[in-house]
This record gives C-alpha cells, structure tokens and sequence, in this order.
C-alpha cells in the first residue's frame, strides 16, 4: 500500500488527532497539551521519543528506523494565536472571548507531519524504504522562532532532506523567498512624578516609547522596500497623572536578508538610543527570537510539485463549498487581489478564480524574486539541511492571515482535506528521496552548493534563551 492510501484508509484518526489539537489552542511555548497529545500518538505507533529538546519543554523529537539509509525529517507546529478564539460557524462567534484560536491552522500543521510519518513506517517495515525518519515537534512558530532555537541548538543536524508544509488558500511548491525577522523588546526607564504638580521633575519612559516610533516611521523612506518594521507598545504607563517611569514597546524587524537585516536593525537600536537621550531616560534592548530567510532548494520543489500533481488537488463537498461560500460574505473583496502577485497569478487568473470560493487545482511551478511578506522559523532548518515547503488548499480563497475565519474552517472538511493532502505530498516525497540515492544526493548538492555562496549565522545572539514566558 502506498502511502497516499494508508493515509486516506487512516484519515480518521488524523482528523481526530486534528480537532484535538484545535480545542487546545495554546500559545507558544505554553503548547503542553498540544505536545503531550502529538507525543502519545507516535510513540504508541512505535516511534521513540525524546522530549524537552533544546531546553524547550514543548519540542520534542520521534524517529523510526535504522542507521542503514537517510535520515528524513518532517516538521511539525501546534502552536495558536492570541484573541482569535472562534467556534465552527461561517460567522464570528467566539468560543470565549479573548482567548486562543488556531488562526494560522497550525493545528492541522502538526497533525500532517504525524500523517506522513506514520505512513512511511509502514514503508520501513515492509522493506520498502530503508533508513529513518524524525518528525520535529516544533513550538512557537508564531514570533517565538521555536525551530531558530533548535537549529542552534544542533537539533536538525544530520538530516538528509527536510520537509514541511503549511495550510493556505492555494496547493503551490513555494519558491520564493520568506523575511528574516528578529522580535525584539525595548525597555525604557526614566523618573516618576506627579504630571500637573511637578512634571518638570519627570522623566518620562513613555515619550521614549513614542519618540521612537516617531523616528522608525521616519525611516520607512530609507531602507529598501521588502523590509518591514512594526510594532506594539506594550507597557505605557499606570495613570495618566502619573509620568511614567517604565514604558515597553516590542518590535518585529524584517528584511529579506540577515546581510540587509542586520544594518537596518543597527539602525532601529540607534534611533532607541537617541529617544532615550533626547527624554533623559535610559533604554534595554533586549532580542528575544530571530529567524533567518529561506534557502530555497529547487531540486526537493520540483519532486514535491510532481507528487502534488500525481496525487492530485482534494475536491470539496457540496456542504463544504455552501460553508466557503457563507464565509466568503466575511472576507475583504480585496482580500485574492492583494495577494494573487506571489503566486504569479495575474488579473485574468484573478477573475477566473472569483467565481469560485474553493481551490481544487494544484499551480504551476513559480520561480521569481518575490519575497513572501512574512517570516517562518522554518528558514533557519533550511540553512542546516536541504529543506522544501509545500502550500495546500484549507481555507476558501482570500481568506486573510491569522483570522477567525482560518479558526472557523480549521475543524472540518475544508481545513482537514487540505491537511490530508499535505500529509499524502510529503510521504510521496519523502520516500522518493529515501528510495532515490541520485535524486537525494543532487538536492543535497544543491544544498551545499548554495549553503557556501552565503554566510550563514543564527540570528540568535549567544547566551539568548528560548523565550519560555514570551
């Protein structure tokens, strides 16, 4: 049995594993649940398992198989996001108010990866494949920069080939590029006093805080297009009659490079220090995740682009479709266009698409210099082993980034098809490169080659601990 079938004649389970994982909801690095679940699951099916990798409670490590081969890791993510609690229902309705949903399907992130590997277990015990598999328990991908922890830390040395996906609107093999990112915490501090009787004793944190927004925003003009700067505040203050004395904001800075990321992030530092001198206060800047960008290897994408097209795009119920459809009443009628360049669709492709609300293709290959508008920790695996990525169709088209409605299709057909198709690409591929000694070894090649044209260092600074409380 191949394992495209093994997976369809188990999707129960799968499905199950997946609407477990959605009811969690946890945050980054607080995932306990989420891992213990995904955990027990494996080693039942006979994989051995390591927990707590890279001081990360929630990371974890499960292999089968033998030294007699290559190694193939699949990763996997659990975590959810912040506010976006939603029930499994066409329109906003919070399971309760305030709290976690999974808004970046990562639900469905995890369970996949357990799809493939269990499947290939089968392979390896039937004498089909040799060698061994890892699945990667990976947290915190949201800002938290779980797997850049775990690469430092040496977890995915050894690994032949790599692979990993993510839920979408569209089933695409992604060669474009994604932002290396770091999340970074400015503290000010400067002197407390009553804001009406004696302001001219205070020294106020928060006019740090601002002032340096002010200068970032100033910046924007001058640094190169595909880079980003965003940010919160996150402390401001107690009272407003009160001048503050503590005040924080939390920065994501982005470029498309850690060679261009680095000298724009010199530049942010420099424009804290200079709100803390011009305030009176004092600044600690202190980095808690980076992620690198990806290195694309086209050898693994063209083998995860032919499994993709030889198992073909899910097709959706008529019930499904009806949901996509409600659920489309909430999503901005912008929503396909702003988004349609990365993929290389053009207006025309744009036109033909909105009279549908389900994706039940696969794209054709789209290699250009186009950066995606985002990070992933998964960039960070790619600089330690030949690594390839894989988009499949679980929400109705347009469907916007970490939202409630990617919540509301994450526990049902809609979401669990396209998670089920990922799980059958990756397995497919997986055991071609198993099976494949040329194959394995040219994208390793590639890898090589590519990984000694550019420098690569983490992003994380030394002595940096993985942000536990972030």
């Amino acid at each position: 049995m191949n394992p495209a079938e093994w997976i369809e004649e188990n999707r129960s389970m799968f499905n199950a594993l997946s609407d477990e994982i959605w009811g969690y909801a946890e945050l980054g690095y607080k995932e306990s649940k989420s891992a213990k679940t995904l955990e027990d699951a494996l080693e039942e099916a006979g994989f051995s398992i390591e927990r707590g990798v890279a001081g990360i409670p929630t990371a974890f490590t499960a292999s089968y198989g033998n030294a007699e081969g290559p190694v193939i890791g699949i990763l996997g993510e659990y975590d959810a996001l912040p506010g976006l609690s939603q029930d499994c229902v066409p329109y906003r309705k919070p399971l309760e108010d305030g709290k976690p949903g999974h808004g970046c399907g990562h639900n469905m992130l995890g369970v996949a990866g357990i799809a493939s590997v269990m499947s290939l277990k089968q392979a390896i015990d039937s004498g089909e494949a040799k060698g061994k598999i890892v699945y990667f328990g990976c947290p915190a991908e949201e800002g938290g920069a779980g797997k850049a922890f775990m690469a430092k830390a040496g977890i995915f040395n050894g690994v032949d080939i790599c692979l990993t996906w993510h839920p979408d609107t569209f089933n695409a093999v992604p060669y474009t590029n994604f932002l290396a990112n770091y999340r970074v915490i400015f503290r000010f501090y400067g002197k407390t006093a009553h804001a009406a009787a004696d302001p001219f004793n205070g020294r106020s944190a928060l006019d740090a805080v601002e002032l340096m927004n002010v200068g970032v925003n100033y910046l924007r003009e001058h640094m190169i297009p595909d880079a980003r700067v965003h940010y919160i505040i996150t402390k401001g203050g107690v009272a407003p009659n009160v001048v503050p004395d503590f005040a924080e904001s939390m920065y994501s800075v982005r470029a498309p490079r850690t060679d261009q990321l680095d000298p724009l992030f010199e530049r942010v530092k420099n424009i804290a220090q200079g709100a803390a001198l011009m305030t009176g206060t004092e600044v600690e800047i202190m980095v808690i995740s980076g992620m690198s960008n990806m290195l694309v290897n086209e050898t693994i994408n063209e083998v995860l682009q032919a499994k993709m097209e030889a198992i073909g795009a899910p097709r959706f119920t008529a019930e499904e479709q009806a949901f996509a459809q409600e659920l489309s009443k909430t999503i901005p009628a912008d929503s396909l266009e702003t988004s349609a360049y990365i993929y290389g669709l053009d207006a025309k492709d744009v036109a033909r698409l909105k009279q549908q609300v389900l994706f039940e293709e696969v794209l054709p290959p789209f290699k250009s210099e186009i950066i995606m508008p985002g990070s992933t920790d998964v960039g960070d695996v790619s600089w330690v082993a030949p690594t390839g990525q894989i988009l499949t169709a679980c929400w109705a088209l347009g469907t916007p980034g970490h939202s409630w409605q990617i919540v509301a299709q994450g526990k049902m057909g809609i979401g669990q098809r396209g998670m089920l198709f990922a799980g059958k690409v990756m397995a497919a591929s997986a055991l071609e490169f198993m099976q494949n000694d040329a194959l394995r070894n040219k994208a390793v090649e590639e890898y090589k080659s590519k990984r000694a044209a550019a420098k690569y260092i983490s992003p994380i600074p030394e002595g940096t601990k993985p942000p536990l409380d972030f």
